[in-house]
C-alpha cells in the first residue's frame, strides 16, 4: 500500500512523547512509562495503525506498542493518538531484527504480526518475522504462555510460518484459513490491508501459537 512521503514525518516522531526513536533506553521499564503493571501487548508493523489503534480503545486495561520502521507511515497513527486521548498507547520507530534491545526478558505479554512482508524468495528467507532468529528473540520478551497470533493473505507465509514456529516449540492455540467467515470474526479487529484483501476476495489466514500451556 503506498503512501505518499511526509517531509517532516520523522521530525514529528522526534519530538513527540508519544514516540521512541532509542527504545533500547525503554528496556525493562516500559510499565514505567505507561505507570501502570497492565500487560503490554507488541504489533510489529503497524502500517498506518488502524489495528492497534482501535485495540487501544477497546482494551484500556491492556498497554499497547506499535513498531513500525517507515517514518511516514507512523505518522498517520501518531494522528490518530493526537486526535484522541489515548493513554494506553506508545509507537517505536525501529527495526524488528532488535527486539531483545528494546525489551528486558518476559516484558511482553503478546505479539501481533499482521500482513507482514511474505519476502517469498529462499534466499529472503532469513527476514520473514516467523525465521527462528525472531522466533527466538520473541521467546526472550514474551511472558506467561508466550502468544503470538498472525493474520496474513500469504498462504506461501501461512505455511511456512506454521511450520517455522512448531519447529521452534510452539503449539497452535487458534487457527482459521478464512478468517473473515469464522468464528473468530466477531473479535477480529481488522488492518487497513485487511479490509483491502477482503474487498478482492483475498482469504485472510489466521493462527495463535502458544509455547507455554497452562
Amino acid at each position: 500500500m503506498r503512501v505518499r512521503n511526509r517531509a517532516d514525518a520523522r521530525e514529528r516522531l522526534e519530538n513527540n512523547k508519544f514516540v521512541f526513536i532509542e527504545p533500547k533506553e525503554q528496556r525493562g521499564k516500559w510499565n514505567i512509562e505507561f505507570q501502570n503493571s497492565n500487560p503490554i501487548h507488541l504489533e510489529i508493523g503497524t502500517g498506518k495503525g488502524q489495528f492497534i489503534y482501535n485495540l487501544a480503545k477497546k482494551y484500556p486495561n491492556i498497554n499497547f506498542l506499535g513498531l513500525e520502521t517507515q517514518p511516514t507511515v507512523l505518522s498517520f497513527l501518531l494522528d490518530k493518538i493526537e486526535q484522541e486521548s489515548i493513554t494506553n498507547l506508545r509507537l517505536i520507530l525501529a527495526d524488528a531484527s532488535n527486539l531483545v534491545e528494546y525489551f528486558g526478558s518476559e516484558e511482553i505479554s503478546k505479539i501481533y504480526l499482521n500482513f507482514s512482508d511474505p519476502w517469498p524468495k529462499t534466499r529472503h528467507i532469513k527476514r520473514r518475522l516467523t525465521f527462528k532468529t525472531f522466533l527466538k528473540q520473541y521467546e526472550e520478551i514474551l511472558n506467561g504462555e508466550k502468544r503470538i497470533a498472525q493474520k496474513t493473505d500469504n498462504l506461501g507465509l501461512f505455511e511456512y510460518s506454521l511450520y517455522s514456529m512448531s519447529q521452534y516449540g510452539f503449539i497452535i492455540d487458534k487457527i482459521s484459513l478464512d478468517l473473515t467467515n469464522s468464528q473468530y470474526e466477531e473479535d477480529n479487529i481488522h488492518t487497513e490491508y485487511e479490509d483491502k484483501f477482503i474487498k478482492k476476495g483475498n482469504n485472510i489466514y489466521y493462527v495463535e501459537v502458544i509455547k507455554n500451556k497452562n
